[in-house]
């Protein structure tokens, strides 16, 4: 071993414990002030990963990075800054910094730091106007009195600010003992009974973390959004781009004003009148309710003597008897990715429907080149959203985007202008999203399809949208033979092979399997005809199946839900397991 590294850099001026380590984590050398970190001094020799736990490697990249570790030392803790020894030498040097005062200053700020919470009262109106006169003091107060009490045992800070809205300050110490126990306030007032039909339901927004009270209640505001745009119900936590949500166990009450829809649809007239283009898109490899909505939109921008265009790179086998259709009428212009690329400009209004999420949309490049973007989306809002869209329609009360499109159509054309075909798929796109109405049909979406039967939607020519072939029957029958039920009502199943309607089969399996007596959530996972693991989810409304497959990256809403993942449908329907157990 040579002599003198340390003398050599003045490391005897340096009061710091100082280490060098050749290229195989050995100590080759240390500094006398080395039992400062270590139990004992005499570490020559020793392997710097026994000593600490951190590999050459780490080390390595550490210094290359110019990027220092944390490394904790019986009741001490430690920076450790890396640089190599010399220029191009394998040997590091290893400088412990004590850092043990400072980080118990940094934790008594943390715990004492004020997070921001709002709360908001959902359906707040819908709620008085749903309850008798004589009782809505007192349910008001009610919900009134649980939040305070809330406050109260968190030792808060309360302030209603509005009819139905609380500002809340609370220690970051407290708010994450409320975070480990998923904020029971959630539940409490789920719990208080009313005369009314739906239950009472709060949402809460905390905003943590940055370097301002300012830039917290920002992010306090953007958590709010987020969870009244996923339905409400829940809370969710904003700490600068780190996004967690909570609760969600409820359905989404319908709204009975329907002025939102016109003022929308209005609003749309108003973008496509000002755009040369206007390109309609859902999400890649769409379903019926893609495509109906997207025909329904094609509707109102056409006759408005815009280049109007519908974005498709492929379908499935869902999709192959109304596409058909669709292209024998030769009345509707489909494009794909490569045209799509060279028409959009600053003059090009995007309609994206059916999703919210750029990164599943056909073409999320022309996102980034249109001048204009709306929005129309009936799945509860995720983390990952289109940025600053002109116009944003996302209610996750609505059965379905088909839902939404018809309830705009109604206020901006004369039902005798929507052609027969597209009345049908307009109806075919709400039935497949309703499982033919057995789940997530409110008053509106009924309301919605009687106006497209009296538009001229045929229901037996609906029907023959879904019929599929001999081989996807039997799949799907050997799927659904295949299921097993557990304990708690949950019912799990894989569909074996590669699939080319994987998507499909999983989502009718998932439906079927609803039918049977105690199973109030289903999974089905299988492999598509690329070898990805297509699984789909369905709920009775008992358990918010969009929650589990959002943590898998995926996403929906509480009854319907989907993703794709990179593991075996096996491996994946044992996280879905895993995944329910924290829930539970």
């Amino acid at each position: 071993m040579e002599n003198g590294k340390l003398s050599e850099i003045g490391s005897n001026n340096i009061p710091l414990p100082i280490c060098i380590i050749d290229e195989n984590g050995k100590v080759i050398e240390k500094a006398t002030r080395i039992g400062e970190v270590f139990l004992y001094d005499e570490i020559e020799g020793a392997d710097i990963l026994a000593l600490t736990g951190i590999s050459y490697e780490q080390l390595k990249e550490a210094a290359d990075k110019e990027e220092n570790i944390i490394f904790n030392s019986s009741e001490k803790k430690f920076e450790i800054a890396v640089a190599a020894l010399k220029e191009n030498s394998k040997q590091l040097i290893l400088y412990f910094i004590d850092v043990t005062d400072l980080e118990k200053v940094k934790d008594a700020y943390r715990k004492e730091e004020n997070v921001i919470c709002i709360v908001q009262i959902d359906n707040y109106d819908e709620l008085v106007n749903s309850t008798a006169e004589d009782d809505r003091a007192l349910v008001v107060s009610k919900i009134d009195k649980c939040v305070r009490a809330w406050g109260q045992t968190l030792q808060a800070s309360v302030t209603r600010y509005k009819q139905a809205m609380y500002l809340v300050l609370i220690e970051r110490d407290t708010f994450e003992q409320q975070e480990r126990s998923r904020f029971p306030i959630l539940d409490e007032v789920r719990e208080i009974e009313t005369e009314i039909d739906f239950p009472i339901t709060l949402s809460l927004g905390f905003g943590l973390g940055g370097s301002t009270p300012s830039e917290r209640d920002h992010y306090a505001v953007e958590a709010m959004d987020l969870a009244l745009a996923r339905g409400g119900d829940q809370a969710v936590v904003k700490e600068g781009e780190k996004i967690s949500f909570y609760g969600g166990k409820t359905q989404t009450v319908e709204k009975g004003n329907k002025g939102k829809s016109r003022i929308i649809g209005h609003a749309l007239m108003r973008l496509i009148d000002n755009s040369k283009n206007v390109i309609i898109m859902g999400h890649a490899n769409p379903d019926m309710d893609a495509f109906g909505a997207a025909l329904g939109i094609y509707r109102l921008a056409r006759p408005r003597n815009k280049n109007t265009f519908i974005l498709i790179n492929e379908y499935n086998d869902a999709l192959t008897a109304i596409y058909r259709l669709v292209e024998e009428t030769g009345e509707y212009e489909i494009i794909k990715n490569s045209r799509a690329l060279k028409i959009t400009d600053e003059e090009t209004l995007v309609v994206v429907v059916d999703t919210h999420r750029p990164s599943i949309t056909e073409c999320p490049e022309i996102l980034t080149m249109a001048g204009n973007i709306a929005v129309i989306d009936h799945h509860r809002k995720g983390e990952e959203f289109i940025k600053n869209p002109t116009l944003a329609y996302t209610e996750p009360y609505a059965s379905s985007a088909s839902e939404l499109v018809a309830e705009i159509l109604q206020y901006t054309i004369d039902r005798r202008d929507l052609a027969r075909l597209e009345a049908e798929a307009l109806l075919a796109g709400i039935m497949v999203d309703t499982n033919r109405f057995s789940v997530k049909a409110g008053v509106r979406t009924f309301e919605a399809a009687a106006w497209l039967k009296r538009a001229g939607a045929d229901t037996a020519e609906v029907k023959r949208f879904f019929q599929v072939n001999p081989t996807t029957f039997e799949i799907r029958a050997a799927c659904v033979a295949a299921a097993k039920v557990d304990d708690n009502g949950f019912a799990y199943s894989i569909c074996k092979g590669e699939n080319e309607n994987a998507q499909i089969i999983n989502s009718q399996v998932a439906d079927e399997l609803l039918t049977v007596t105690g199973v109030k959530a289903s999974f089905v996972a299988g492999k598509d005809e690329y070898g990805r693991t297509v699984i789909s989810a369905r709920s009775i409304g008992e358990f918010n199946v969009q929650i589990i497959l959002e943590k898998m990256g995926g996403g929906g809403h509480l009854n319907t839900a989907g993703a794709q993942v990179d593991t075996t449908p096996e491996e994946a329907i044992d996280e879905i397991k895993r995944l329910l157990e924290t829930e539970l």
